[in-house]
């Protein structure tokens, strides 16, 4: 097992990887939540083994600080360009342009995030429905992956993705909290699942699922500032914190940390052409 350390200032938890790396594969360090110390922030996730962060893009609004932090941290920050579909509103399809003319202005690694949102508001469905169609038309002609936001609309995703599902796409279901059957269909057409604090949370029953998912089919994620691990629930949450995630999945599988790393960080750099 590797030697963990406890930095009793912070409470950070640094862990010896020796050779071995872990990826974010979903983290908006961009975002205004982490302006006070965002330096800081990359250096906690550095110092607890995160090789590698990918950044999705949430909006036009979005794409300047995105950019900035990815010239700053070039071997550390990887773009994806997208429109989020809480985003999606009256003007979509002007967002969906400024997307598409940024990705043949430079290399971004995957489409996202995209998908549907129904928790939220669903005054926009239709036009959320076909701003995910036109995004995975992009990504099939940019032959870049896809990050699939599902928030309650499982069903609705999974009815558009049989209809274009085909051999060229391929993604993560991020932040999956599905059931096993939902787990089954994603992995036959060839997803990843992006697991992140929700596996630590003691009543959500992920851990259950994912018990049953082969770890090939997983990359990690935190989807900071949002969903913070255990022990760190109820906090703004940062890629640093992602050791807790793998941790958990670690016991989940009764397998060691250093397969969990290994495992994971090969499925994200398999997956993302890193």
């Amino acid at each position: 097992m590797p030697n963990i350390n406890i930095d009793k200032e912070f409470f950070y938890v640094c862990i010896d990887f020796g050779n071995m790396q872990l990826i974010d594969t979903h983290t908006h360090l961009f975002l205004p939540e982490f302006d006070s110390d965002r330096n800081q922030v990359i250096d906690n996730a550095r110092e607890n083994g995160i090789e590698r962060v990918l950044l999705p893009n949430v909006d036009s609004s979005t794409i300047e600080p995105l950019l900035s932090l990815v010239n700053k941290y070039p071997d550390f920050c990887f773009p994806m360009m997208g429109l989020h579909p809480t985003s999606v509103k009256e003007n979509f399809r002007e967002e969906l342009n400024k997307v598409e003319d940024w990705l043949n202005k430079r290399k971004f690694y995957a489409i996202g995030e995209i998908g549907i949102d129904l928790y939220w508001d669903k005054t926009f469905k239709n036009e959320q429905e076909e701003a995910f169609r036109y995004q995975i038309d992009l990504a099939k002609k940019y032959n870049l992956p896809i990050i699939i936001h599902a928030r309650e609309s499982f069903d609705e995703i999974f009815r558009i993705m049989n209809e274009v599902i085909d051999d060229k796409l391929k993604g993560v279901f991020h932040a999956f909290t599905g059931n096993d059957n939902q787990a089954e269909r994603i992995i036959e057409w060839g997803f990843k699942m992006g697991i992140g604090g929700i596996v630590t949370f003691k009543n959500s029953g992920l851990d259950k699922v994912v018990n049953n998912i082969d770890i090939n089919h997983i990359v990690l994620e935190t989807d900071a500032p949002y969903l913070a691990p255990v022990p760190k629930r109820g906090k703004r949450n940062e890629s640093a914190y992602i050791v807790h995630i793998a941790k958990k999945i670690a016991e989940i599988k009764n397998i060691s940390l250093e397969e969990v790393a290994t495992i994971t960080t090969n499925n994200a750099k398999q997956l993302f052409k890193l």
